[in-house]
């Protein structure tokens, strides 16, 4: 029980780390501040921010659970990381460790839209709010790839809950973005100062996590490898 908890609580970590790094936090305060100006009814706001979050949501669940069981699915690739996962986990955790310090960089480019594809999502309410953050979450930046494809994807084909962590990843990469729409809804002004202190922080929690994965991953090439 206490594994699964784990593993559930780092699927949320690595989201809210997402979230928070600063090509995704750019992306969302945009576009949730460009969803707020194109609607005057905070309740109207709060929906449209929440479509966004649940569409960020859904396209990262999707996606991993398609990677995963994909993976599954097929017995070579099954039997193979059964016997070699926790061989392999150990040279992942140092790469994704040594991207998070910014030892390792990597120019990465997923989906982009036209800035009136932008306008017409964005003025569609609730429906084109949850297609723009579904799009949004797939234009992986580096940091957002690497904690993805590097971190959440081989820890969730490490655990017997697996199929479940894309989805708390999502749920985790939605949370800064849903307090940001509920402070645009009540007015808060104060939010958008606090989404930059947020940024500021990010580079500490960033290395934080990124020494822990390099650690983790040392020690999983000593005892496994070695």
């Amino acid at each position: 029980m206490i594994e699964i908890f784990v593993a559930f609580g780092s699927a949320i970590w690595l989201g809210i780390l997402t979230s928070i790094s600063p090509c995704p936090l750019a992306t969302n305060v945009a576009a949730v501040s460009f969803l707020s100006k194109k609607i005057n009814n905070p309740k109207a706001v709060l929906r449209a921010g929440s479509a966004y979050t649940f569409g960020r949501m859904v396209a990262y669940a999707v996606l991993g659970m398609i990677i995963i069981t994909s993976i599954a699915s097929v017995p070579s690739a099954a039997n193979f990381l059964q016997k070699y996962m926790n061989r392999i986990l150990g040279p992942i955790l140092l790469v994704v460790g040594l991207f998070l310090l910014n030892v390792m960089r990597l120019n990465i480019s997923g989906f982009t839209l036209s800035k009136e594809k932008q306008e017409s999502l964005a003025g569609s309410g609730a429906k084109g709010a949850f297609l723009l953050g579904a799009i949004f979450a797939l234009s992986f930046c580096p940091i957002s790839a690497a904690l993805f494809f590097g971190s959440l994807i081989p820890l969730a084909l490490n655990s017997k809950v697996g199929i479940l962590l894309p989805f708390f990843f999502g749920i985790g990469t939605g949370l800064p973005v849903m307090l940001f729409a509920v402070g645009i809804a009540l007015g808060m002004l104060s939010v958008s100062r606090w989404f930059h202190k947020v940024a500021a922080i990010e580079k500490y929690t960033r290395k934080i996590t990124g020494i822990i994965f390099v650690l983790v991953g040392l020690y999983f090439i000593w005892n496994y490898i070695f």
